[in-house]
């Protein structure tokens, strides 16, 4: 076993391992820890514990220091020249004639590398861009392509259920989610209404998959026939979320009427997992 300390360089980021290196922190306190790439601040997700030794991506980097007040307002000066280098590199992406969308530039903590984040429908040969950008910055560059669900995630913004995207709040990983599940949850299956502002099948198909996949199989099906109090019936109509049925007796043409799933018996079907996207 090794003791080890979990830290976020993002909010909703994933955490990493580090040694903490004779320090006792705790969750939520602000640490600059060293990495292959140099020196970065960031958050405690975990403080102080001890991890099997397979579970390490070896070497494993140290933790430095507990941020100071000098280090959290470095921080804060590097966040307000961050806005300036992607103006710059905006430029130079026109005078270049680059098919691509720059999304946010992000300093390394000790000031010796800049990240610019963009999206492309394509690859995109930037090479000439990172020897311009360069020259100006006199720093190392880095530009890495993302995907339209990256991009959501970095920007943030409000989701058409009147929330923050899930993805910027709580998301760490993007899961695979399929048109299959909004038909599994009874949702429209038009593109507009079960796609998210990146474009992409809302991520909340996936995490109330399960909970949907159950209640599929403690739910009659509309078509199938149950038996009632007053005989065997057929469901006209079904809502997974309340158990209400609507039941008309078998071949008739009477009004259906409303019946919960609890007090009809019929044959459950097995759950299925749905498919990929």
């Amino acid at each position: 076993m090794t003791e080890v300390i979990s830290v976020k360089f993002k909010d909703n980021g994933k955490p990493y391992f580090f040694d903490p290196a004779g320090h006792t922190v705790k969750e939520g306190d602000v640490v600059v820890v060293e990495m292959q790439s140099g020196k970065e601040l960031g958050r405690v997700s975990e403080a102080n514990h001890s991890v099997k030794d397979e579970d390490i991506v070896k070497p494993l980097c140290k933790m430095l220091r507990i941020a100071t007040e000098k280090d959290l307002k470095k921080v804060a000066e590097n966040a307000e020249k961050e806005q300036e280098a992607l103006e710059v590199c905006e430029k130079m992406v026109a005078e270049h004639e680059l098919d691509m969308k720059l999304v946010r530039a992000e300093y390394s903590f000790d000031c010796s590398r800049i990240v610019f984040f963009f999206t492309s429908d394509g690859r995109v040969d930037f090479r000439e861009l990172v020897k311009d950008l360069a020259a100006h910055f006199h720093k190392r560059i880095e530009l890495r392509q993302i995907g339209v669900r990256d991009e959501a995630k970095m920007l943030g913004g409000i989701g058409i259920c009147g929330q923050p995207y899930c993805c910027k709040r709580f998301l760490g990983d993007f899961q695979t989610v399929s048109i299959k599940m909004a038909k599994e949850q009874g949702l429209s299956l038009n593109p507009t209404k079960v796609s998210g502002s990146c474009g992409r099948l809302m991520c909340c198909l996936k995490y109330e998959q399960n909970a949907y996949e159950y209640l599929n199989t403690i739910t009659p099906k509309v078509g199938s026939n149950v038996k009632t109090a007053d005989g065997v019936m057929t469901v006209t109509d079904a809502n997974l979320v309340t158990g209400n049925l609507f039941v008309k007796p078998v071949d008739s043409d009477s009004i259906p009427y409303k019946i919960h799933r609890s007090q009809v018996k019929f044959a459950p079907h097995k759950k299925k997992s749905a498919e990929k996207e």
